[in-house]
């Protein structure tokens, strides 16, 4: 007949020789689906919005509440692991939120910056020797250990050493939009003459580098490239003295500011991301180390980074490829 053991096992307690209708595992009825189509895709719906706007004083949902929701709202009960293995099968994951700053930013101002952003780019790939586009920022590395995810067995959490230690590598530098160039240096602190300073050394080292194409130095003032520099609008980028300044002795030089809270446009900070997360857990043991192993990784080759993958969170982000 094909039965299982368990099933004439079922038969020998349960069954009545008598009554046809008996010898049938009654338990089956319990594996039927019962989460419809329309709970599903209420659900979805759910867990979009936030709780609040079901009048709830919690702020997240998890597996146990929606659960409760739903079986309010449609009379249908599941477990939480049911409803979290729909949401699973729905490609939603359980993660951290991202804090938003679209609250704070003007989006016609971002609109009509990347038109200007991607028009300039679109200018340096055409003609590189006349535009170059560079991105530019500020970055502190401190000799706190830095976490991220890595893999542990379950149930153990890798221990780090916790306490603050004193001991900051400040940077300061761009990346070359054309080619991913970069060029970085070490500050004792972030202000406008030391912008000042480090814009001037990257005009020299752009200078050197059209001087060895065969360009004669003297003329590089009116006949290099326009150096566009896209910066955020901290007050020592802006300063009227320093920008005149800029304007005056490095003609080449443009600069150009973000709109309001858009660190999304700004490419160096992916830069910024991927180095510390290539030292996370490293310990090190003064701040000579760290300065050492930062310098390595931003200007001797050491940071690669794959620019033709998707990167998560940067949506708004500009073309990086």
């Amino acid at each position: 007949m094909g039965c299982s053991a368990k099933t004439v096992a079922y038969w020998a307690v349960h069954g009545n020789p008598n009554n046809v209708d008996s010898l049938q595992d009654k338990r089956r009825k319990g594996n039927q689906t019962k989460a419809t189509d329309k709970y599903i895709e209420r659900l979805l719906e759910v867990v979009d919005k936030n709780p609040e706007d079901f009048g709830y004083d919690f702020g997240r949902w998890t597996g146990q509440r929606l659960s409760e929701h739903l079986e309010k709202e449609t009379g249908i009960k599941l477990s939480k692991s049911q409803v979290v293995r729909i949401l699973k099968r729905k490609k939603y994951s359980y993660i951290w939120g991202k804090y938003s700053l679209e609250d704070k930013q003007n989006q016609e101002q971002r609109k009509a910056f990347k038109e200007k952003l991607e028009h300039y780019i679109e200018i340096g790939k055409e003609n590189p020797e006349l535009v170059q586009v560079w991105f530019w920022d500020e970055c502190g590395f401190s000799l706190r250990v830095i976490r991220r995810k890595t893999w542990t067995k379950k149930g153990k959490r890798k221990k780090v050493k916790g306490e603050r230690r004193r001991g900051r590598v400040n940077i300061m530098g761009g990346i070359r939009y054309s080619d991913k160039k970069r060029r970085c240096f070490v500050i004792k602190k972030g202000d406008s003459e030391t912008f000042c300073e480090q814009l001037k050394k990257l005009w020299e080292e752009i200078k050197n580098e059209w001087v060895s194409k065969g360009n004669d130095e003297k003329d590089f003032k009116e006949c290099g490239p326009k150096i566009i520099i896209i910066l955020d609008n901290a007050s020592f980028h802006k300063k009227k003295e320093i920008v005149e300044k800029i304007e005056k002795n490095l003609p080449n030089i443009r600069l150009e500011y973000l709109p309001v809270y858009s660190p999304d446009y700004n490419l160096i900070e992916l830069v910024w991301h991927s180095a510390k997360e290539y030292i996370a857990y490293r310990n090190f043991e003064n701040k000579e180390q760290l300065e050492k192993t930062v310098n390595y990784l931003l200007n001797e080759g050491g940071l690669v980074i794959n620019w033709s993958k998707k990167f998560k969170n940067k949506d708004e982000l500009i073309n990086v490829s």
